[in-house]
C-alpha cells in the first residue's frame, strides 16, 4: 500500500527498510526502491553512500530494488 501511494508521486523510494524488499512483489510495483543499509540512520553514516545512490538514480528501473551497503 505504502508503495503503491508513494508511486502516484514519485519514481523512487528511498528507505532504510531491510525488510520492504521482502514484504513486497517488485513485479507489480509502478515504483524503484533504493535500499540504504547502513549501521544506523545517522546522516554522518549514510552520507558517504550518497554518490552510489546518485548512480543508481541514473539506471534503476519500476520494480527494481537495490541495496546501497556502506
Amino acid at each position: 500500500m505504502l508503495l503503491r501511494t508513494a508511486s502516484q508521486e514519485f519514481q523512487v523510494l528511498l528507505t532504510g527498510d531491510q525488510n520492504l524488499e521482502f514484504q513486497q512483489n517488485p513485479d507489480v510495483l509502478p515504483i524503484s526502491v533504493i535500499i540504504l543499509v547502513a549501521v544506523n540512520n545517522r546522516i554522518e553514516t549514510l552520507r558517504p553512500l550518497v554518490p552510489r545512490v546518485l548512480e543508481i538514480l541514473q539506471n534503476i528501473r519500476p520494480g527494481q530494488f537495490v541495496r546501497v551497503d556502506a
